[in-house]
């Protein structure tokens, strides 16, 4: 099987021949933030010679809201099994957020160091089979109201839910794992001790529905 290498365009192009030489690939899908594209042709003219297709993606918005955008889609138009991040080639947080997006999305990833190629854990699991329905229409509603809430009561009813319920969804209990802890949202308590229920990055991703959700339209690439 010839892979599909996915990796962030950073000035450490040396990791992605590195990878090349060890993998049968056929294309490679570099994720632009718009750095480091005087080093494009370099990369292309090595690929050419190895009969092998680049691609740019561009990535638009935010680093982590984007690279989570691009992966969810590229699993939809690109045969998943083939897909291999390299997560040495980007910046600092290019890297980190390419791995993070991996990992969720259960990817093969790599790190290249001293020319050597270190495989990562595959994390094979989705958020949206740990979420009961009512915790998942929680996050869905603190997206659309990124203001709201106040309290859990305000929580409460705004979702039409009985307050006991709303409390148990975000604390959790004993038995079962609430939004807290499952790292979904965040709570403060306000200056009439009242505690106010906010999304965390991860929840706001996937409450759009950008953690290993399958989405049928490919992000606007460039040849």
């Amino acid at each position: 099987m010839k892979y599909n290498i996915v990796a962030p365009l950073g000035d450490n192009l040396e990791s992605i021949y590195a990878v090349v030489r060890e993998f049968p690939t056929e294309k490679i899908y570099l994720l632009s933030t718009g750095k480091h594209r005087e080093r494009l042709d370099e990369l292309k003219a090595v690929a050419d010679k190895l009969r092998i297709g680049v691609q740019v993606i561009d990535i638009k918005g935010g680093l982590l809201e984007g690279m989570f955008k691009t992966f969810a889609q590229m699993k939809s138009a690109v045969n998943e099994d083939s897909l291999l991040v390299n997560v040495s080639s980007g910046d600092n947080l290019e890297n980190c957020a390419a791995l993070s997006a991996s990992y969720v999305n259960g990817l093969k990833a790599l790190a290249v160091m001293d020319d050597k190629l270190m495989m990562l854990p595959v994390l094979k699991f989705s958020y949206y089979r740990l979420l009961p329905e009512r915790k998942l229409a929680i996050l869905q509603f603190l997206k659309t109201q990124p203001d709201c809430c106040s309290s859990l009561e305000d929580l409460a009813e705004r979702t039409k839910m009985s307050l006991p319920l709303v409390s148990y969804h975000v604390n959790g209990n004993s038995k079962a794992e609430g939004l807290i802890t499952m790292g979904l949202v965040e709570t403060h308590v306000g200056p009439r001790g009242k505690t106010q229920v906010m999304l965390t990055e991860l929840g706001r991703l996937i409450a759009e529905g950008l953690v290993g959700t399958p989405t049928s339209e490919l992000v606007q690439t460039r040849p």
